[in-house]
């Protein structure tokens, strides 16, 4: 279940990997899946390869993208999501989510 993010975000992440940008997009999520885990950021991209490359530059296996639906993308927790939000400049979503302190 996500929540925690405005329509209009969604509509924006969605142009931007619909135009071939690697986008983030954080926002609350539960799942009995996966405890612990408060937060997700989906990273898309509609260029499936320039998604593949980004993952595999950050330690990620590609074949964990969800390249079923219409806005592909991979799925970032933990540690590993707070390493590439910052490494990216994330900080907005950073502070939003409460992933940083002060």
């Amino acid at each position: 279940m996500a929540f925690g993010i405005k329509r209009s975000e969604i509509e924006t992440w969605k142009a931007a990997v619909s135009r071939g940008e690697v986008a983030f997009l954080t926002h609350y999520w539960l799942d009995p899946r996966f405890p612990g885990m408060k937060t997700v950021t989906k990273v898309g991209c509609s260029d499936l390869e320039k998604l593949a490359s980004w993952c595999r530059a950050n330690g990620l296996n590609p074949k964990y993208i969800h390249a079923r639906e219409q806005y592909p993308h991979f799925d970032l927790m933990g540690a590993k999501q707070l390493e590439i939000l910052r490494s990216a400049n994330q900080r907005e979503q950073l502070e939003r989510f409460g992933m940083v302190d002060g």
